[in-house]
């Protein structure tokens, strides 16, 4: 099982860029895309937090995911 991050899905929903959302959280632009891509094997939490409270999310799940590999 493997950890999905679904920030690029919230992003499209939203009518968001991946710069806005930088621009917003202070995380760099290049963590951000390696995130939208699922990319990064290592999920900063303080980051999580940032795109969660720029996004108005709640609800851990609408970040992240399990899927089978």
């Amino acid at each position: 099982m493997r950890l999905y991050l679904k920030v690029d899905k919230v992003l499209k929903a939203r009518g968001m860029t991946q710069k806005e959302l930088a621009d917003r959280t202070g995380v760099r632009s290049a963590a951000i895309n390696e995130m939208c891509s699922n990319y990064r094997t290592a999920i900063n939490r303080d980051y999580v937090g940032k795109i969660a409270e720029a996004l108005q999310i709640t609800d851990v799940s609408e970040l992240l995911e399990f899927r089978e590999d």
